[in-house]
């Protein structure tokens, strides 16, 4: 019950209204590249890198680092995370994990009963794992970048060195955190002991010089010098499970994504140990309907979603699993015997009961998204996070980085189950980054932060791309439902009340809520010879975020 609160308050958190999710998100159209991500300085920073003639995954750096400036809440150099990537020169598509390994000194036991403080070790230091984030973005900076990597941290210095004005939203996660800050972050994040307030200027000089750091003497200050040893320091006194042993043996890892064939377009996503591959499921479903004609967002359409989606969520809380120890049996699950079969048995009147298969799990829903495409058709789609609002809210004075509470988002019931904290083996997230392709090119890119309606919120962009035809901006701000455990079913307030209370007629139990997720997304247009015209790209009208372009 305490995570269903949690999922709720952030529900509800979202600054969007019912009003707004019937406007237009800002969309536009470009021809020399396009990025949109969570705020308009980190939008405007991978504009830069762009307009400098950087690629995609130079900007992406530029983008993820200065989220962590202006996003400081969501996302940094002292969390994780999941990228899939499209390099256009060897026309390949990869998933880059960057969510890292487990501390091999995890003990899980101690954050189970009978430990007296096994909740408060599920969110304090004892639930840090390793970040893996720098490692990810120095894989895209020397595997595919053009420009030097020194010259992609400019923006995120200048931000956290100079300051920025925060907003409402910014300033009331703050809020939320700060009776929870360390002294040193107080002193920052405050004024005269006080949150700062909205429009009060957020100058952070200790990320700065760590950002500079990192800048000037790369991947290996933060895994193996100054910043690693600080951070070392810090795990120690703490008595944390993480040690610069974790920090040195850390590498980004790239893995094959998976695909399905949804109605004549092939669309990817990460693959284990990312889990989601929850959200081909439901797509497989849903296409198993496709001569109904089920108008867009009817209770007929809504109810087969949430049937799909219940079973696509019981799929994974039974199957997710280290790829090298327990792999999901994807061949099974991800076939179209199987969707059909799935598809078949969903009644087309009456809403299911979930039956969990035995083990339960959470997530955070407190994650940021980006996207980016060049000139060149290369492209990003990243999902990244800390966890929990400001991580474990633990920060290495003088560093300036919130590190993760990743293991939070573990299962330590029953012990050794696949989703248990198990030394040396990989954390599993549940961020769906989407790249889908038209006619074997490149169209379409997107993900959203949201915990575990991530992988509902992107099937039903997906569906709005393909099958109801809709454009970028309309297909990320049309309204979106999402199961929740156990029995729920969460609708945004744009869904009018006669659909929802045909869903309750039809057994669903409805909540209604203000916002789900905080997408963004961008589509690229050619001409008959494959050639690039130009980009359209938006950003969810739910968030703060902005999609521009050059």
């Amino acid at each position: 019950m305490r995570y269903l609160t949690i999922f709720l308050l952030a529900l509800f958190s979202c600054t969007a209204t019912n009003s707004d999710l019937q406007q237009a998100s800002n969309s536009k159209s470009f021809t020399q590249g396009i990025v949109s991500s969570a705020h308009p300085i980190a939008t405007q920073a991978g504009i830069n890198i762009l307009q400098k003639g950087g690629n995609a995954f130079d900007a992406a750096v530029a983008i993820a680092s200065t989220l962590n400036v202006v996003e400081p809440m969501m996302s940094g150099v002292g969390g994780y995370g999941t990228i899939l990537i499209y390099d256009a020169t060897n026309k390949q598509t990869r998933f880059l994990d960057s969510s890292g390994k487990i501390p091999m000194l995890m003990n899980s036991d101690l954050m189970r009963p009978p430990t007296p403080e096994y909740l408060e070790n599920r969110r304090g230091a004892k639930s840090i794992s390793t970040p893996g984030n720098v490692n990810a973005w120095h894989a895209m900076s020397s595997d595919y970048g053009k420009l030097a990597w020194a010259e992609l941290f400019d923006d995120a210095i200048a931000a956290a060195n100079d300051g920025f004005e925060i907003s409402e939203r910014t300033a009331r996660l703050i809020g939320i955190g700060f009776e929870e800050f360390p002294d040193h972050a107080k002193a920052f994040y405050g004024n005269g002991g006080q949150p700062l307030q909205k429009g009060a200027m957020l100058v952070q000089k200790d990320l700065a010089t760590s950002l500079r750091k990192i800048a000037s003497e790369g991947k290996s200050v933060f895994y193996e010098g100054e910043i690693g040893k600080a951070i070392d320091e810090e795990m120690q006194a703490r008595e944390s499970f993480l040690r610069l042993s974790d920090l040195q043996n850390d590498r980004a890892e790239y893995w094959e994504p998976i695909k399905i064939d949804y109605n004549g377009y092939e669309v990817y996503t990460a693959s284990p140990p990312a889990n989601a591959f929850p959200s081909l499921i439901r797509l497989g479903i849903m296409k198993q309907y496709a001569d109904l004609g089920l108008a867009h967002n009817g209770s007929q359409y809504l109810h087969r979603f949430a049937e799909a989606t219940k079973h696509a969520f019981w799929c994974r809380l039974k199957y997710a699993g280290d790829p090298e120890v327990s792999p999901p049996p994807l061949d099974s699950i991800l076939s179209e015997n199987y969707f059909e079969v799935v598809s078949a048995a969903i009644s087309s009147q009456d809403a299911s009961d979930f039956e969990y298969p035995g083990i339960a799990d959470v997530e955070s829903k407190n994650t940021t998204h980006f996207v980016v495409a060049d000139k060149w058709g290369n492209i990003v789609s990243a999902t990244q996070t800390l966890g929990n609002l400001f991580g474990s809210k633990i920060m290495p004075e003088g560093t300036g980085i919130w590190l993760n509470n990743s293991l939070a988002y573990s299962t330590y019931e029953p012990k050794g189950n696949p989703m248990d904290a198990i030394p040396g083996q990989r954390k599993l997230s549940g961020d769906c980054p989407t790249i889908i392709f038209k006619d074997g090119l490149p169209w379409a890119a997107l993900g959203t932060p949201g915990g575990h309606t991530i992988g509902q919120t992107v099937p039903q962009m997906v569906m709005n791309l393909i099958d109801f035809s809709m454009d970028i901006e309309n297909a990320l701000s049309a309204p979106r439902v999402s199961f929740i455990e156990p029995n729920d079913l969460a609708i945004e307030q744009a869904i009018h009340d006669s659909i929802g209370s045909k869903l309750e007629e039809m057994g669903h139990n409805i909540r209604k809520v203000r916002a789900l997720g905080n997408a963004h997304g961008l589509t690229i247009n050619y001409n008959e010879k494959g050639e690039i015209l130009g980009f359209e790209g938006a950003a969810d009208p739910r968030g703060e975020g902005t999609a521009q372009g050059f």
